[in-house]
């Protein structure tokens, strides 16, 4: 298992992937799409993926890019998945 990034950087990291890809997270616990463990392991993953510095200038870019998340993201499928659900 590699280096751990800062928790709270990782978990709005994966709240704003989320966003871009149309997922209302809190919607989908609510639906029980998704449970809390599973969350916290989106967040594990986040948290163990190289690519934060693009995701933070992905996410901060101006190119509103709904619907997608980057090739790299440790939780595209889940995210995709989640908004096929809903």
């Amino acid at each position: 298992m590699g280096i751990q990034g800062n928790v709270d950087l990782h978990f709005w990291i994966t709240r704003g992937m989320a966003r871009r890809m149309e997922v209302n997270l809190s919607e989908a616990m609510r639906d029980g799409f998704l449970t809390q463990a599973d969350f916290a392991d989106m967040i594990t993953r986040c948290r163990e993926c190289q690519g934060v510095d693009g995701c933070m200038a992905y996410l901060a870019g101006n190119d509103p890019a709904a619907g997608s998340a980057p090739d790299w993201c440790a939780n595209r499928a889940i995210l995709h998945n989640l908004r096929a659900q809903h």
